[in-house]
């Protein structure tokens, strides 16, 4: 769901992983309504518009960030990028393959909601990670989002991460309300069951208002925060 705090658990989490020596790319994979450089603070003279379009060489787009990682940054407000075409298909797919060896781990940050640009995205990934809040419109996106997944792309497997979290543990009930929830409708051959894994609860931290308002990492600002430990924690499960 918008405003669930993808981008900036994208940004952190990438920022997160540096710091444990992992090289980052984050790829902002809402290509028409992109707001990655503005957590950011970035201000990109070269978009992946411009690679799509031969106006830059792909080089030209892989941009540093605050944190340590990489970025490739899309446009904003680009209505061409709002429905899935071949051309589009093709090209977010040669530019993650041509990057692809020179990073451990490319984050694709995607739009909300299931269109077939934000699915198209998600099936390149290896990992899935739904960010939801405990609001019940963002949990009934999530569920929404996870039971196509599950039926149209066949994932197995699915990993979850609460932001927002009101009380410790409030992850872990929200975790299994929806896994109780998907279990009635994607069953699969025996051995094969649908697994939704909670991968993070990130409370609610005054800490992380104060990086977004700011424009800056919560990670890089306040890595003792609460939110920030959260993340650092959500690295670690990413990691092994």
């Amino acid at each position: 769901k918008g405003g669930v705090g993808k981008t900036f658990v994208s940004a952190n989490l990438a920022a997160a992983l540096a710091r444990r020596g992992e090289r980052v790319l984050v790829l902002d994979a809402d290509l028409g309504l992109a707001n990655l450089d503005v957590v950011l603070n970035l201000f990109p003279k070269i978009t992946l518009h411009d690679v799509f379009t031969g106006k830059a060489q792909l080089e030209q787009a892989i941009l540093p960030a605050p944190g340590g990682f990489s970025v490739m940054l899309a446009g904003s407000g680009l209505v061409e990028y709002s429905r899935l075409t071949p051309e589009v298909s093709e090209k977010l797919l040669d530019v993650i393959q041509k990057v692809a060896p020179r990073f451990d781990r490319i984050l694709l940050d995607t739009g909300a909601g299931i269109s077939d640009v934000v699915l198209y995205a998600v099936s390149l990934a290896d990992d899935v990670l739904v960010v939801a809040t405990p609001e019940p419109t963002s949990l009934t996106d999530a569920y929404a989002t996870i039971k196509v997944l599950a039926t149209q792309q066949e994932r197995r497997h699915v990993g979850l991460v609460i932001n927002q979290a009101n009380r410790v543990g409030e992850g872990k009930l929200i975790c299994a309300q929806l896994q109780q929830v998907l279990a009635r409708y994607t069953a699969a051959a025996p051995g094969q069951g649908f697994k939704l894994e909670l991968i993070g609860e990130v409370r609610a931290d005054q800490a992380v208002r104060q990086a977004v308002l700011k424009r800056q990492l919560l990670m890089e600002h306040y890595p003792g925060s609460e939110a920030a430990q959260a993340l650092k924690a959500v690295a670690g499960k990413l990691l092994g």
